[in-house]
């Protein structure tokens, strides 16, 4: 802008350049802004030149982010100014403060028209730049018909055409209705004969917007557009100033090529001839220069000449010379070009025709899945999933399988999904299929889906011949050292089916088959233990007649797990306990699982309809929601010299993520003694068998009023300020803590109320079930439960009854959602009313940061890659801590696994070191590995340096946070036991006693 003529605002500008700081600046900003005001109210006294050089001023204020609202009627109200420099401030400074649906804009659209139908250049051009940059729907019924005149006039100037095909393609864009397409199509052909090639270029804009709505009606546009191209590939009649480094306007070549893509295949010869000409000319004279510039602009001409080919289905020998120039630009050092080669030839092979030319580039696109850039591995990954059929299926998942010990671990469950479709598709036989998924989840079981271990178990289901083999190779699996829980629930499943096929061969007698699956129970999960013990039953089955040993083996694990707090362990356990006793007809019971139905992949599916099984999912997830919505309650009453009524064989089966995939929610409640029907008195407390595995050893009469630690996010929720009558029995912030590690336990109790929660995990997703228990002989009324969840949390509670009867239990669902890597916690808004005491409890949700990790042992060969790969800020993070809770080495090594950061000893050569990792799932970040390196020094134990990576920055601070919050030593005040009233109608319980808690009101 001229300032030349404007000492005020020059000198204001130098001013605030010298502030010091924001502060002065802001003061600065005020004063004037003060200043302005009260101008702008002497309107009378100000002249145009002091008005002009004042909205300037509020212009310049309002880019250094202050708020100007008070001066947008003067803005506006330059506009209708008679001499230029005014109005040009207006029209300038309006464009700037205000957007389409700004009522002030309403005053000013006649002035603005008059200035388009007006005879001054000028000013037709500062009114269709406002128009062309804030207009709106109004904007467009007003002034459509005058630009539309404006441009097809013979009258007006190039300069004022430009403009006005610009204005006319925004107001097209808001209303699409304010363009005649009967009456217009003519006049776009005549625009498109256009010699001004800055006039052509704007009007091409146009085209393109209005052919994309309707290209029916603009069919005799088509040959212009094609001698359109002539004309630039043979640099006829164009200006030097529209020249680009030899090219002669790429910007007009890419929009004239991007238009003649809305049409749809030509078919009149001659036009058809005319086009492939210009396209095979772009084709010959384009290649890889030093000038970065001129390369940018061929290679954008060239994409787009390449799209149209594809467009037009051009005879194969063109299509040959497309992908032999894509080859030349797959093997070039520049990035960019080698990423726009992959992702054009990946588009070719939309072509059927081309596939055979593009496997001869089959090795340079191997090649490809080295490279440094990561995008240009995922289009190399695309282009071979893409081009793979039954001739180069073996090569390409070889190589799949190789590069898949080394690819970074945002790639792998991508690449696995991948290279399992492409041997399911494209086996040559069945043996090599298994092989390969084998392989597989061996070397990447943390990244592959249960859907592809399910289907290889289908299809060795389905195929006899195959079984013996399967067997086998699970069976060789197994002698690893350490194999992945993933692999081991599929060996598992095969040996369990097909062990006893392998009989005669070395090493596969039911009793080694036995010992060796049963060596690796201690290291798996809950859910692989339920796959284990429906193993042992069928190989317990298939050593009929039995083997007394393997038999009391066996019938040892089953009477263990009748206990279990997991419902499903203890279903199976104490079912196939008693079925093994059925002696020979445990083989008709248990017979080998019959041949599934012939369906679709659900792998091929998933690859080929994304999003509408991502529609499914989420319909299945809201029906099992819905499912679960209404609290469960269990009561107890029951006449004192009555016999309590069991049901014969059952659990209490809280439901599970899988439960929810699979759009079940069980909601039975039974009770078992371990044989089925056989049932003891005493232990048919319904209410306290639910609460038994909830009940943890607390002291009694401990207060929760204690002063919460300054731990940061893990202190959000303020514990224990309420000013309840009624006291907690045992210490909230220590059960709070003891559930951030464990997945169940009690959260809260008091005289009246305990709340235990029970969790499972899986990825970024989370189930707790509340169990709200009535201790008391009473109803406890008024009862509520709200979650304040947040930012990075999504929860949903499932209603809670207002009333819970006398010695009954309430379970509330609660489903979590991480969204993305945050230490703040939910908090558990709960109160009821006992009586006229009305007691109110903000308690922390344990849904915190590591209950979304998932651990991985990683090897020095993979650690240390990843490692290097993370080496700046804001991914890696150092810090020497200070302050930290003296203690042994090995016992923070378990305090991090405690924590799911799971330490791999010897990977660091100095002894006192710990090098940990884990990978975290949210939403935002999907599944993100995190690495962790602690040094310590052991002549001081109370500091160490800290270094922390991931993919995500956030992730790194708040893991690196997180970590340094469980090592500082954090005193805890602890309150003095609350003497307890003497409740007459209760019995005093002991919470130590989990089996007793609440018989005693029974």
């Amino acid at each position: 802008m001229a300032l030349s003529g404007m000492r005020g605002l020059s000198v204001f500008i130098s001013e605030i350049r010298n502030c010091q700081n924001k502060e002065q600046e802001r003061l600065r900003v005020d004063k004037e802004l003060g200043n302005i005001r009260t101008r702008f109210k002497n309107e009378k006294g100000l002249s145009p030149y002091e008005k002009k050089k004042y909205v300037w001023k509020m212009l310049y204020i309002f880019m250094l982010g202050y708020d100007v609202d008070f001066g947008h009627m003067e803005a506006v109200s330059l506009i209708s100014a008679p001499k230029y420099p005014e109005k040009q401030v207006g029209y300038l400074v309006t464009s700037c403060l205000l957007n389409e649906n700004h009522d002030f804009l309403r005053l000013a659209i006649n002035t603005v028209r008059n200035d388009i139908i007006g005879r001054n250049e000028t000013f037709q051009c500062l009114a269709l730049t406002l128009v062309g940059n804030i207009g709106g729907r109004e904007f467009a019924e007003s002034l459509a018909p005058d630009v539309q005149k404006l441009l097809i006039s013979s009258s007006c100037r190039p300069l004022v055409k430009k403009k006005a095909a610009l204005c006319l393609l925004r107001l097209v864009r808001k209303n699409p209705d304010v363009v005649n397409v009967d009456g217009w199509s003519d006049r776009m052909a005549q625009l498109l004969d256009e010699r001004n090639v800055g006039v052509l270029t704007s009007s091409m804009s146009l085209f393109v917007s209005l052919v994309s709505n309707n290209h029916e009606a603009y069919w005799s546009c088509l040959p212009k557009c094609v001698k359109v191209l002539e004309r630039l590939a043979r640099n006829l009649d164009v200006p030097q100033e529209y020249t680009y480094y030899g090219i002669p306007s790429p910007w007009l070549q890419v929009k004239t090529m991007r238009a003649l893509q809305y049409f749809p295949t030509i078919e009149d010869p001659n036009t058809r001839r005319a086009l492939f000409e210009v396209l095979q000319r772009v084709l010959m004279g384009t290649d890889v220069v030093k000038n970065v510039n001129k390369n940018n602009a061929s290679h954008a001409v060239l994409f787009e000449a390449l799209a149209l080919v594809m467009h037009l289905d051009a005879e194969k020998e063109m299509m040959s010379q497309c992908v032999a120039l894509l080859g030349k630009f797959i093997a070039v050092r520049e990035p960019n070009i080698r990423y726009l080669g992959l992702e054009n030839m990946t588009r070719m092979l939309m072509v059927t025709d081309v596939q055979d030319i593009i496997k001869r580039h089959q090795a340079q696109i191997i090649t490809s899945l080295k490279d440094p850039d990561i995008s240009i591995r995922r289009r190399a990954l695309d282009l071979l999933y893409a081009m793979c059929d039954t001739s180069n299926a073996k090569d390409i998942v070889e190589e799949l399988l190789q590069y898949l010990g080394t690819a970074e671990f945002a790639m792998r469950e991508e690449l696995a999904l991948k290279a399992a479709i492409l041997a399911e598709k494209f086996a040559p036989d069945l043996s090599w299929y298994v092989d390969v998924i084998l392989q597989l989840i061996d070397k990447a079981g943390d990244f592959v889906s249960d859907d592809i271990w399910f289907r290889v178990v289908q299809f060795v289901t389905n195929n006899e011949d195959l079984q013996p083999y399967a067997a086998l190779k699970a069976r060789e699996y197994l002698d690893k050292p350490a194999i992945h829980e993933t692999m081991m629930k599929v060996s598992a499943y095969l040996l369990g089916e097909y062990s006893h096929l392998l009989a005669r061969r070395p090493g596969c007698s039911p009793k080694e088959i036995f010992g060796i699956i049963h060596e690796k129970l201690p290291t798996v999960s809950t859910p692989t233990i339920s796959i284990l013990l429906s193993t042992y039953a069928k190989i317990l089955m298939h050593s009929q007649p039995a083997d007394p040993e393997l038999q009391n083996q066996i019938w040892a694990i089953f009477s263990k797990y009748e206990t279990s707090i997991d419902a499903e362990i203890q279903q199976r356990a104490v079912e196939y306990f008693a079925l093994s006793k059925k002696g020979a007809a445990l083989m008709d019971i248990l017979a080998e699982m019959p041949k599934f139905p012939e369906r679709e992949s659900s792998l091929i599916k998933k690859a080929e309809d994304t999003e509408a099984d991502t529609a499914e999912l989420s319909a299945i997830k809201s029906r099992a929601q819905q499912q679960a919505s209404n609290a469960l309650v269990v009561t107890g009453q029951q006449p004192a010299n009555e016999p309590p009524q069991v049901t014969q064989l059952g659990m209490v089966k809280i439901p599970s993520i899988n439960n929810l995939e699979n759009n079940h929610v069980d909601q039975e409640v039974t009770q078992t003694n371990g044989t089925m029907g056989e049932v003891e008195p005493q232990n048919a407390d319904i209410l306290g068998d639910l609460l038994s595995p909830l009940a943890i050893e607390g002291p009694p009469g401990v207060s929760g009023t204690e002063t919460l630690s300054e731990d940061g996010a893990l202190a959000l929720a303020p514990v224990g300020e309420q000013e309840n009558a009624i006291k907690p029995v045992v210490d909230i912030a220590e059960k709070f803590h003891d559930l951030c590690v464990k997945d169940s336990g009690v959260l809260y109790e008091d005289p009246y109320v305990q709340i235990g929660i029970k969790a499972e995990w899986r990825g970024h997703q989370g189930r707790l079930v509340l169990f709200l228990g009535n201790k008391t002989t009473s109803s406890l009324d008024a009862v509520n439960a709200v979650i304040l969840p947040p930012s990075h949390l999504k929860l949903e509670l499932s209603s809670v009854p207002e009333i819970i009867p006398p010695r009954s239990q309430v379970q509330c669902p609660l489903d979590v959602v991480n969204l993305r890597p945050s230490r703040d916690v939910a908090v558990l808004d709960f109160s009821y009313k006992f009586g006229t005491n009305l007691v109110d409890n903000k308690l922390r949700i344990p849904a915190v940061l590591n209950k979304f990790f998932q651990p991985v042992t990683l090897s020095a060969e993979e650690f240390f890659p990843q490692w290097r790969s993370l080496a700046a800020p804001p991914l890696k993070l150092q810090e020497v801590v200070r302050g930290v809770r003296p203690m042994p080495l090995g016992e923070m090594a378990n305090l991090l696994n405690s924590l799911r950061l799971i330490v791999s000893p010897g990977l660091d050569p100095n002894a006192n070191n710990l090098v940990a990792s884990t990978t975290f799932y949210s939403e935002s970040t999907r599944s993100m590995l995190c690495l962790v390196r602690i040094e310590t020094d052991p002549a001081d134990r109370t500091q160490l340096r800290m270094t922390v990576a991931s993919g995500d920055p956030t992730l790194t601070f708040e893991l690196k946070e997180f970590i340094k919050e469980q090592l500082i030593s954090i005193p805890t005040a602890s309150t003095p036991p609350v003497p307890q009233q003497p409740q007459p109608t209760i019995q005093p319980i002991s919470s130590s006693d989990p089996g007793a808690l609440l018989a005693g009101l029974l």
